[in-house]
């Protein structure tokens, strides 16, 4: 797997995790589409490609940083991340990731699932996925809000933070009998 592939796949990963965090009452249908993804942010399991689009692309060497600035849109299979610029850094003595991170109008999309913020970074230490500014998820009708959502990969746990003048809000649509 080429190097941004090991780049992209954690932060897609990330995505897909996060955009299927909806607190609803189809948490078993949730945990099973996790299960059906395979281990999470297990470097072997894709090897998609992944399409990168920006005005610009900067590395820095020196800095163990590689930047797309401008109209970001970044492609892995059924997942899109949209953002304003995309940073990634890179840990030279482990020789990996240190941290993946996209700001400015952020929008991920997978199917009929979406998150919005002004800000996502996957922590490559702790296995961790933080949406901040304004963060919306959403899945189908199923809607949680708040300031900040972290996503504890490890643990399968969420927590969603209000802000200083708002609260957290969810819509939660039971799922239909056949």
């Amino acid at each position: 797997m080429s190097r941004f592939g090991q780049i992209f796949l954690p932060l897609s990963m990330g995505i897909v995790l996060l955009l299927t965090l909806s607190l609803s009452a189809q948490e078993q249908n949730v945990r099973e589409s996790k299960r059906n993804l395979g281990r999470p942010f297990d470097l072997t399991t894709s090897h998609s490609p992944i399409d990168i689009s920006s005005d610009t692309a900067e590395g820095d060497q020196k800095q163990n940083l590689f930047t797309f600035k401008g109209n970001v849109v970044a492609k892995q299979d059924d997942i899109t991340l949209y953002a304003n610029l995309l940073t990634i850094q890179y840990d030279s003595e482990r020789k990996g990731i240190k941290s993946v991170v996209a700001t400015g109008n952020v929008k991920m999309v997978q199917q009929d699932r979406r998150a919005t913020g002004q800000k996502v970074t996957f922590f490559q230490e702790g296995n961790r996925v933080v949406l901040e500014g304004n963060a919306v998820v959403r899945d189908g009708d199923n809607v949680i809000r708040g300031e900040r959502v972290t996503y504890y990969i490890d643990e399968e746990r969420s927590v969603v933070e209000g802000g200083n003048n708002s609260r957290v809000s969810s819509t939660i649509t039971p799922s239909k009998k056949e």
